[in-house]
């Protein structure tokens, strides 16, 4: 399998979007009822997992991308889809609970603490979305991960959204890596809406802590599972 993170326009990831495209308003209805109506709204910061070990994993075989299992392309019960949104729902788990910690630490304050608040009241909401997602799919959930930002709540408020920013960018980045892999159409718009909404979370901390609101330039870039993993190890108690 080609690695995600050099693919350019026209390979897998731009074949999934044109058929994205064709799809009609009931495909993209059904998949916000398999998401979760409830929790359409949600939002989503940055993707993690743990691989197979025993804190949650993503479902990872090895080569660093979920398999396609045996159902045809296009099925909502397809293994690799399954993977995927095992791999998104440790994301999801891992940034409520950055977010949360953040909160009570007191170490944020002013309008920041209220952005904190907000998005850490959207991951919570796209974690219960994400589950019924997997459920759906005919799948278990993973178990959310046990986490480890002591380092970063005790570097204060600069810290603090400095790893925001850094992680809500390589949410962004994974969430694309993986586009072209998803069979169904409706977890692929599930990826997307949440790309999109990780991305502008990404603008608006780049802005805040002094980088460019666009660090990839006019087309962002996929990052894969491995990247996104070893960016993450840090935050995860083994």
């Amino acid at each position: 399998m080609k690695n995600s993170s050099t693919r350019e326009p026209g390979d897998g990831q731009h074949a999934a979007l044109d058929r994205l495209a064709r799809e009609d308003g009931d495909s993209r209805a059904q998949f916000l009822k398999m998401a979760g109506a409830g929790a359409a709204g949600a939002l989503a910061i940055f993707v993690a997992a743990c691989g197979g070990d025993s804190g949650g994993g993503g479902g990872e075989p090895s080569g660093g991308e979920p398999s396609g299992g045996d159902k045809p392309s296009g099925s909502k019960g397809s293994q690799g889809d399954i993977d995927i949104v095992n791999y998104a729902l440790t994301l999801e788990f891992l940034e409520a609970d950055f977010y949360q910690q953040v909160i009570d630490s007191g170490e944020v304050t002013g309008p920041a603490a209220e952005v904190a608040k907000f998005i850490g009241q959207n991951e919570q909401e796209h974690v219960t979305a994400l589950m019924a997602t997997v459920e759906d799919l005919g799948g278990t959930p993973v178990e959310a991960p046990q986490t480890n930002f002591e380092d970063v709540l005790a570097g204060g408020q600069k810290m603090i959204l400095a790893t925001a920013a850094t992680v809500e960018n390589l949410g962004a980045a994974a969430y694309l890596g993986q586009a072209g892999n998803i069979e169904s159409m409706d977890v692929l718009a599930a990826a997307l809406s949440i790309h999109s909404i990780e991305a502008r979370h990404a603008a608006v901390l780049n802005q805040v802590v002094g980088k460019p609101i666009v660090p990839d330039g006019a087309f962002a870039k996929p990052a894969t599972m491995e990247e996104v993993l070893m960016a993450v190890k840090p935050f995860i108690k083994a």
